[in-house]
């Protein structure tokens, strides 16, 4: 009889391609911590984000595997973006963040993130034989609608964006038919053109314009991704060196410890440093895809294909939008960008794929193809 369930060790390449991508954006902030000190809140945040890690990795995460604990947890985060609505500090036009002082700043939509995933995770490991039914792809649809119809009332269209593509992205990996993939994306473009008429504000209209047409208004609506791309474009081959990225520097760049952390960072280590951070993430997703195959359920290998979808989604969508292939929408790079509750999501999530992976099955890897999820023989 095949050998169920093996522990396995600390996933050290994992952690070891995560530290370059920290680094990096520490090195970036330490441009400019004389301006605002984000070299040094964003190092609390690291060390803070560093120990919650440590600390689930060495517990027994295997209880959220009861839908009990997983459900408390989608209704408190739910809860909190209701609270937001009302008590929420608005910041460039959207109320998405609770504010504690001039030190900390907590958006409920980053743990939010986090939570869709474990309530779709554990929804359909246990109906993926039955995933082809309407009714199951309509209910799951809903468990992400809620959290999209609070957060775009703050609005934040980003964080709302990359909740309906986990929903899509864990959909079509649970095994949905063609079918119902055409009458998804079907559903996607008439939404988009409804919301186009009655959602979207005039600055959310303006990034998308932009997109299309980015010399439009260079001035104006289409100024952050001009810039930008200069900034990239600008670091050539090895970079203008640590401290001299004039764009970010002399505040040409905006938002460069945040939205586009990337084009600073480009801009001071050049192409090969840019090369560097993206395939330390590749390498990152790449060991998420690895834990997925190898989950000891069905819940584990959707959480850890779902967690990978979330980086996945923020780094192509950051990463386009800070080269000029993506709209500008919001999203902080993962372990990068400037701020504590993304990162403290991104490190919970990675603290609960580190306890999973101590047991995860010990399998040939010619066995995986037959027994990922809805053929496995345990759940």
């Amino acid at each position: 009889m095949k050998k169920l369930f093996a522990k396995q060790q600390f996933d050290w390449i994992l952690i070891a391609a995560i530290v370059p991508i920290v680094l990096g954006g520490l090195a970036t902030m330490t441009s400019f911590t004389a301006q605002a000190g984000f070299f040094t809140r964003q190092l609390i945040w690291v060390i803070i984000g560093t120990s919650v890690t440590l600390l689930i990795a060495r517990s027994d995460m295997r209880f959220l595997r009861d839908s009990r604990y997983i459900i408390i947890f989608y209704i408190a985060s739910l809860f909190l973006l209701l609270l937001v609505l009302f008590f929420g500090k608005t910041i460039k036009g959207a109320k998405s963040w609770f504010s504690f002082g001039g030190f900390f700043s907590f958006q409920p939509s980053d743990i939010v993130k986090l939570l869709v995933i474990m309530v779709l995770a554990k929804y359909f490991s246990r109906r993926h034989v039955e995933i082809a039914r309407v009714k199951h792809l309509l209910i799951s649809a809903l468990y992400a609608f809620i959290p999209i119809a609070l957060i775009m009332m703050q609005p934040d269209f980003g964080s709302a964006l990359v909740v309906a593509g986990l929903w899509l992205g864990m959909s079509l990996i649970a095994g949905i038919s063609k079918k119902q993939i055409i009458i998804i994306f079907g559903a996607i473009i008439v939404g988009f053109v409804l919301m186009w008429i009655f959602v979207f504000k005039p600055y959310q209209k303006a990034r998308i314009d932009n997109f299309i047409n980015p010399t439009a208004d260079i001035r104006g609506t289409g100024y952050n991704a001009y810039q930008s791309v200069i900034a990239v474009g600008s670091g050539g081959i090895i970079g203008k060196g640590l401290g001299y990225g004039t764009q970010s520097r002399l505040n040409y760049l905006p938002e460069y410890q945040t939205d586009f952390v990337f084009a600073a960072f480009a801009e001071e280590w050049g192409f090969i440093g840019a090369l560097i951070i993206i395939a330390c993430f590749i390498i990152v997703l790449w060991r998420l895809i690895v834990h997925a195959q190898r989950g000891a359920s069905n819940f584990e290998t959707l959480f850890c294909a779902g967690f990978a979808l979330l980086i996945f989604g923020h780094m192509m969508v950051n990463i386009g939008m800070n080269i000029g292939i993506m709209p500008v929408t919001g999203i902080p790079l993962p372990f990068m960008s400037y701020g504590g509750s993304h990162l403290l999501a991104e490190c919970i999530g990675l603290g609960i794929i580190l306890s999973m992976a101590k047991y995860e099955r010990a399998m040939h890897p010619d066995d995986i193809n037959n027994e990922f999820l809805g053929y496995a023989q345990f759940e």
